[in-house]
């Protein structure tokens, strides 16, 4: 077959399964035929059906799992953060994307997540999570690298308060693109003993004011934590 023919076959399983994800005939969670049904179905190889199914992997819309029993087999599943994470990522090692333009864009979405989030529908209870990576942060002993991925946790968990879950993976994807800057960042740098003692005053006084539902207070506060680490880190 050649690799136009190879390319056709290959669209065909990814159209089938996007427009049955869409009409709901397939569902998080339901699994896939085997690839030999899959292949007889649509008159293709094996091999375009195992192409496809690991785009779709890589996408995150399924996970494969060999072996027996209930994770076995392909799944729907649905993890977009992680794969725009790693296409964020693989960019911004190119320099496509600069560090301080996803800086930027991270700026823009959090300061709106947390302007709105004053005004949304959330309970307290649903701040808890926010507020256990915050308690999780006040250990000393933490490493560097551990203490910017719970930062990275807390800061979804609050921006996720608004609703809006498109913003929310873009958050959790333009954290994940540059995290690996960072902490090479930090080790690089030095002084994490003095800046871990201002993040966690920061972190502190946002999550007051989030709680407080005062959301402009709430996102300067968020600004001026961001631009300052950076400064810090970059």
């Amino acid at each position: 077959m050649s690799e136009t023919a190879t390319g056709r076959a290959h669209d065909v399983v990814l159209r089938h399964i996007e427009n049955s994800l869409r009409s709901g005939e397939l569902k998080l969670g339901d699994r896939l035929p085997g690839e030999r049904a899959l292949a007889e179905q649509f008159g293709i190889s094996r091999a375009s059906v195992r192409d496809a199914i690991r785009s779709l992997e890589v996408l995150g819309v399924l996970r494969s799992a060999t072996g027996s029993g209930p994770n076995s087999g392909t799944i729907v599943v649905s993890d977009p953060s992680s794969a725009l994470g790693v296409a964020l990522r693989m960019h911004v090692a190119s320099h496509h994307l600069p560090v301080n333009d996803v800086v930027e864009a991270r700026i823009m979405m959090e300061t709106w997540s947390l302007e709105h989030a004053a005004a949304a529908p959330w309970t307290p209870d649903q701040l808890d999570d926010a507020r256990r990576l915050l308690d999780a942060m006040d250990d000393d002993a933490l490493p560097s690298q551990i203490f910017t991925l719970l930062d990275a946790q807390f800061h979804v968990a609050l921006s996720a308060l608004a609703g809006n879950v498109v913003v929310s993976t873009m958050m959790e994807s333009l954290r994940e693109a540059i995290r690996g800057y960072i902490d090479d960042a930090v080790t690089r740098r030095g002084g994490w003993d003095a800046a871990v003692h201002v993040l966690r005053e920061h972190h502190r006084g946002i999550f007051e004011a989030v709680e407080a539902r005062d959301g402009e207070r709430s996102a300067r506060l968020v600004r001026e934590h961001i631009e300052w680490f950076y400064r810090q880190a970059l």
